[in-house]
């Protein structure tokens, strides 16, 4: 079924449903300036899954006023607004409060609050390798691990080939193989004594398990 008004399109990132809610909170906790990573990547997946992420990627750029489109682009730029707005903490919320485009204020936040990527990365890194189980039990401190890892890689993505000619080096594959075994031996690293005896069962495979198969195994 064609649409002249793409506005009423379903599966145009211009339809707003009925029941979208401009004081919708998307994401929890807000954004306060420490946690820039985890909330950027949790806003993403949310705008993706409401079709308006293409609004703060620069994808739909704002149109002239006198077109069609602006109307749509204007009411679904102002609720995108809202959501991220209503995802931060009072004080960068007043901040931005003048910001009247979409793709402007996700590029200030962005500005302000990416920047400290090889601090962040540094302080992960020393975290992931001094966890250990402690008095946690199995589950939290797979969790707690799992947590880290997760973070790390957001910070650290794992690029694809980009090349004309189909790739067929495997180089990506190698790449998170290896990052697989750095998990599994940090998380044999940091697990208590009672669990000696699977560790060194598990350290001497010749091919490492998965971090998850790991995890089984050691409950």
């Amino acid at each position: 079924m064609a649409f002249e008004d793409s506005s009423q399109d379903p599966a145009s990132p211009y339809y707003l449903h009925p029941g979208e809610n401009p004081g919708a909170v998307l994401v929890s906790p807000p954004l306060d300036g420490s946690n820039y990573h985890s909330w950027s990547r949790a806003m993403e997946r949310a705008l993706l899954s409401k079709n308006k992420f293409k609004f703060v990627s620069g994808e739909i750029p704002e149109p002239i006023r006198k077109s069609k489109q602006y109307e749509a682009w204007e009411r679904c730029n102002v609720i995108v607004i809202s959501w991220i707005n209503r995802s931060l903490v009072t004080q960068i919320a007043q901040s931005a409060i003048y910001i009247d485009n979409a793709r402007d204020l996700w590029e200030d936040l962005k500005e302000r609050f990416s920047k400290s990527n090889h601090f962040r990365t540094s302080d992960l890194l020393q975290e992931i390798n001094s966890i250990r189980q402690g008095e946690r039990s199995i589950y939290e401190y797979y969790t707690d691990s799992k947590i880290l890892w997760e973070e790390l890689d957001s910070l650290r993505p794992i690029h694809t080939c980009i090349c004309s000619s189909k790739c067929t080096c495997r180089l990506s594959k190698i790449i998170i193989e290896y990052r697989e075994s750095e998990r599994v031996m940090s998380f044999l690293k940091g697990l208590g004594d009672t669990y000696n005896s699977i560790k060194t069962q598990i350290l001497i495979m010749e091919s490492l398990p998965g971090i998850n198969k790991v995890f089984s195994l050691a409950l």
